[in-house]
């Protein structure tokens, strides 16, 4: 064991350390809104260690703070976590044998970790970087819900927090990086647009679930396809 993590030099673990700084912070910001958003103090604490996974955790909150379905919010955050299907094909190796390891590796799955472990041509330095990643986050990011959470309950007015507009900010930074590329946007714009549609309508986190149409309703072109 003492070997694996000696394969990670200090230019990883700038890297790690600097990610886990960041999820930290946004960490902090999970907690306090949800904590103002009406939530109790233990609610994104416990969500937070069981869950681990941010994206799913501010829908399935911001979904329940504007007085949405359990259900939908529940529903929303599987979908958004579906990629971690390939991601556990892609790491199944990597995370190491024993049903112990792998499910406390399965739970430490998350995109950064996959990323860092993926990056590595060693497989035993990616092994190091996949379990130095995956913890170092998981730390961070409850440390920091937990602090935020704190802090959230010294907040007397929740609306003061711009909830409003918190929630979809956080969820349009999550899908940026997939709208530069045109196969990727259409869907994306679509989706957006059956929400906004049927939002008037419908109970809060139903139109989210709707949007999942633009998925399968724009057909790809052929060049696309091929590339």
């Amino acid at each position: 064991m003492r070997s694996i993590w000696r394969t990670l030099d200090a230019e990883l673990w700038r890297g790690v350390l600097a990610i886990a700084v960041a999820a930290a912070v946004n960490g902090a910001s999970f907690g306090a809104i949800a904590v103002a958003a009406g939530l109790a103090l233990w609610v994104p604490v416990v969500m937070s260690v069981l869950i681990f996974a941010g994206g799913s955790q501010y829908l399935a909150v911001g979904v329940v703070a504007i007085g949405g379905n359990p259900i939908a919010a529940v529903l929303g955050g599987l979908v958004l976590n579906a990629r971690h299907l390939p991601f556990g094909l892609a790491v199944g190796d990597v995370i190491g044998r024993g049903l112990p390891a792998r499910l406390v590796g399965s739970h430490l799955l998350v995109d950064e970790s996959v990323a860092f472990a993926m990056a590595q041509r060693d497989p035993v330095r990616a092994r190091a970087a996949y379990w130095a990643c995956g913890a170092s986050l998981f730390v961070a990011w409850n440390v920091g819900v937990l602090a935020g959470a704190l802090a959230g309950t010294l907040v007397s007015d929740p609306n003061a927090l711009g909830l409003d507009a918190v929630f979809p900010a956080v969820m349009l930074a999550l899908v940026l990086p997939a709208l530069k590329e045109a196969g990727k946007a259409r869907p994306a714009l679509l989706g957006a647009a059956v929400a906004l549609a049927t939002t008037p309508f419908l109970p809060a986190g139903v139109p989210v679930l709707l949007a999942l149409v633009g998925l399968v309703a724009v057909p790809r072109r052929r060049e696309e396809v091929v590339a």
